[in-house]
């Protein structure tokens, strides 16, 4: 980037607007990639949808005139050396296992970090080579409020969510100079179907209202009583991916009611 570059402002850029970008949303199929895929489509962007539910992928794929890619992002080894070529990059992809340390299984351990740690890695660098060729390239990691702060009983879940904000960091300090972004977004809970069922479920183990639950559990960290909607989450990464976020890089992006707060 020369001095003419540095000092000429921007041409202006509808907020938001993605076309002629190529995205890849992980985790797409449902939830908060589903939500992501259906923002970055509506934006102009061609999105391809991955997720190792190839059918809901290919629903999805299919709704927002993208594309499907059925793909198991635990088997890492199978995906490192691809070339991957994409302006944008959403690694949203995860699970969650709750056990206290003494009784976690050792193999939830590792497909937790393999998934949501290793998968990243591996994807991010097999998008640079074609970011940096382009010298354009926006990578998206969705973090968790637990990514900054702990909860019992998640070790595995904090570790990988503590590892992608390194990762974040790391890849922000080495892409930037060839004009490619990285950061995360941190969500507290979001009010996905997987929530939702959790809600039901606490309420039923623990004799007490779908309210009790939200409020004494899922709220009980928040400032602002209220769960964020998949929209919320989407309206971040979409704003991320754009040409107005070409100076935010490594940075954390807590949606959460000020749970990181505290």
């Amino acid at each position: 980037m020369d001095t003419h570059d540095r000092l000429e402002p921007r041409k202006a850029h509808l907020m938001g607007d993605l076309t002629g970008k190529r995205a890849l949303v992980t985790g797409g199929a449902s939830g908060l990639g589903k939500a992501i895929a259906q923002s970055f489509a509506r934006a102009g962007a061609s999105v391809i949808v991955a997720d190792v539910d190839a059918d809901s992928a290919q629903a999805v794929a299919d709704e927002i005139g993208g594309e499907a890619w059925a793909v198991n992002l635990a088997d890492t080894s199978a995906l490192d050396g691809t070339d991957l070529d994409v302006d944008i990059l959403v690694n949203n992809a995860g699970i969650q296992r709750i056990h206290p340390i003494t009784e976690f299984p050792l193999e939830d351990w590792r497909l937790i970090n393999t998934l949501m740690l290793e998968a990243p890695f591996v994807l991010t660098k097999a998008v640079l080579p074609k970011m940096f060729e382009r010298g354009w390239g926006r990578i998206i990691n969705l973090s968790s409020v637990h990514g900054l702060r702990a909860s019992a009983n998640k070790s595995a879940y904090v570790a990988a969510k503590h590892g992608l904000m390194g990762l974040t960091k790391t890849t922000a300090l080495e892409a930037g100079p060839h004009g490619v972004t990285c950061n995360a977004i941190n969500p507290g809970y979001v009010l996905t179907p997987l929530v939702k069922g959790q809600i039901a479920d606490q309420a039923k183990t623990h004799g007490i209202s779908e309210d009790e639950v939200l409020e004494q559990v899922f709220l009980g960290h928040s400032a602002v009583p209220k769960l964020a909607e998949p929209e919320d989450v989407a309206a971040i990464a979409l704003f991320l991916a754009g040409e107005h976020a070409a100076v935010i890089n490594g940075s954390a992006h807590s949606i959460d009611g000020g749970w990181a707060a505290a």
